[in-house]
């Protein structure tokens, strides 16, 4: 019988082939750890990364949060509020992310760095709260405004089957899943495409808004802050609403070993 090489692992995480006679590479030999280490393709460039971070920020959230956070605040003002709250918190997040998507070069996000930091439990049970709770309640509520999105041109008159937003919803996962799943380079290429089309319906919502406050329609923010008092049961989902609408500046760590130079662009 043949015995085959075996495989090792080392602290830093890379995998290190066993020679053709079945020992193990030793540490303190002349031959470099690189060698036979398996890595992903370094295919997240500058325009790309950025275009993750936006496309993920600039999604469904921007589009539903504006009537909750005005709905749990009673007011204009208090929601101005809320919303630049939900920002500056959100710009140290990223700031916090950013620096350790440099320190820490592996891909992971969340995961990686409570492994780093607190060891493998709590990474494992953060892992499966992400798979089993998070990442399912987030991809369902993207995906439903998704599908309700597309038809709504199609039914004006009339109120939207709920069996038809399910389909389109399915069909719309399942085209992402196989996309993601093909090709990098192709994902890439359409989040560019996806995030373009983002920024044009933001600012086509945003250039009227100013057009009309120049021309003096200010008439809302007369006593902005009168109106309905927040209650305390509010205000958190006011909270809720605006972080979730900032949420997406952590997701470029997910792929830190796939970005070109991460020091230079993360």
């Amino acid at each position: 019988m043949f015995r085959k090489a075996a495989v090792t692992t080392v602290s830093n995480g890379s995998y290190l082939q066993g020679q053709a006679n079945g020992r193990l590479p030793s540490m303190d030999s002349g031959q470099p750890a690189q060698e036979g280490k398996v890595v992903l393709k370094k295919k997240v460039t500058l325009l790309r990364g950025i275009s993750i971070i936006i496309g993920t920020i600039i999604g469904a959230g921007i589009f539903i949060s504006p009537k909750g956070i005005l709905k749990n605040t009673g007011s204009v003002g208090m929601s101005l509020t809320v919303w630049t709250v939900c920002g500056i918190l959100s710009l140290f997040g990223a700031l916090c992310y950013a620096e350790l998507g440099t320190c820490i070069k592996k891909s992971g996000g969340h995961y990686t760095y409570i492994l780093e930091a607190f060891g493998p439990l709590p990474a494992f049970v953060r892992v499966w709260v992400e798979l089993l709770v998070i990442r399912p309640a987030a991809t369902a509520v993207i995906s439903l405004a998704f599908g309700r999105y597309i038809l709504e041109p199609f039914f004006m008159q009339c109120e939207i089957p709920e069996l038809a937003i399910k389909l389109i919803t399915a069909v719309g996962i399942t085209l992402v899943m196989v996309l993601n799943s093909t090709s990098v380079s192709w994902s890439a290429r359409i989040q560019i495409f996806l995030t373009f089309c983002k920024l044009v319906a933001i600012l086509i919502i945003i250039v009227p808004g100013v057009i009309q406050l120049i021309k003096g329609e200010t008439q809302h923010f007369k006593n902005a802050f009168a109106g309905n008092d927040a209650s305390v049961m509010g205000l958190p989902l006011a909270f809720y609403s605006g972080m979730y609408a900032y949420s997406g500046w952590f997701y470029l760590n997910f792929v830190t070993e796939e970005v070109e130079n991460p020091e230079k662009y993360v």
